[in-house]
């Protein structure tokens, strides 16, 4: 017979886990947990979300947001999925703007007033020293911090912001590997600019932003169509594509059209719906977005840590 020291658990009851929101969160806080129903398919879905982006990773992962056209989500989305990522993770992420059209990654993340106001030290910084960086400590002198959200910021100067290279990117993203378990990196628009060759050897799967248009269905497709053709059929193939409705078209747009003009060339289509706090090109924090926001940005985060093997 099993005694209570070999097998504690068989003596006590499972509880449930306590709802919350909806009428069981309702019946479970007016009966003081007496009556608990459990937590309804919502929260079941929400809280698994959780445990896929949380999940525990072995070595060091990279996801690169990237697009053919501007101003179709790709920084906001880049933003909102670190910022989901910090919050969901044990490990602290890191995201480096490497848009070589003086991306505003940092500010979206910061707001532009903070990030004037600190030392606003760029990708170049980070290059121009880093065969001195040797620990996480000397790292962060070059880096921003938006709560746990640890980011690079791109270069502001339009003289030197096409500059990175390939081979330069690549050094960059060895010294994050050794501190960093997953890092997100916002490209710019385009695939051939100087940096995109270093970025693409590096990814271990991809972000592709689409406008909410078939038109953005189809530059999505000519991306996707184009890393296939040029040896990047893998990341192609598990590519998630996310279509932002920034111009709140959606209710115009056939849906269903664009889904099938993308089936079966990416490994999932993901749509963030018209959100203001994402639409107005500045600050992008969770607590100013729409529930269906940070629920898509959480879905994006559990599809890319998914693609981490």
């Amino acid at each position: 017979m099993p005694d209570f020291i070999s097998s504690p658990g068989l003596f006590v009851k499972e509880q449930k886990p306590r709802p919350v929101g909806g009428i069981r969160g309702v019946i479970y806080s007016v009966t003081g947990g007496v009556w608990n129903l459990g937590p309804g398919q919502k929260q079941r879905q929400e809280e698994e979300l959780g445990r896929r982006i949380a999940r525990q990773l072995q070595g060091s992962y990279n996801t690169a947001v990237l697009s053919l056209k501007g101003g179709i989500g790709k920084t906001s989305t880049t933003v909102g999925v670190g910022l989901t990522l910090a919050e969901y993770r044990g490990d602290a992420p890191c995201a480096i703007d490497a848009n070589p059209d003086s991306g505003d990654l940092v500010e979206r993340a910061l707001g532009e007033g903070i990030y004037q106001q600190s030392s606003p030290r760029t990708i170049s910084d980070l290059l121009e020293n880093i065969e001195f960086i040797d620990s996480l400590t000397s790292l962060s002198r070059y880096m921003h911090h938006a709560g746990r959200l640890h980011l690079i910021a791109g270069e502001q100067d339009p003289e030197v912001s096409d500059s990175l290279t390939a081979e330069e990117y690549l050094r960059i993203r060895k010294l994050i590997s050794a501190y960093y378990s997953v890092a997100l990196t916002d490209c710019g628009t385009g695939v051939t600019h100087n940096a995109m060759s270093g970025i693409l050897q590096s990814a271990d799967n991809l972000v592709i932003a689409a406008g909410y248009a078939v038109s953005g269905a189809k530059r999505a497709r000519s991306t996707l169509q184009w890393l296939a053709s040029h040896g990047y059929e893998e990341l192609a193939r598990n590519a998630i594509v996310v279509i932002t409705d920034k111009d709140e078209v959606s209710s115009r747009v056939d849906k269903d059209a664009i889904e099938e003009h993308l089936a079966g060339i990416c490994r999932e289509l993901i749509a963030v719906p018209h959100d203001r706090g994402v639409a107005d090109g500045d600050l992008v924090t969770l607590d100013g977005l729409k529930p269906e926001t940070r629920r898509a940005y959480k879905e994006i985060a559990a599809a890319i840590v998914d693609g981490y093997r």
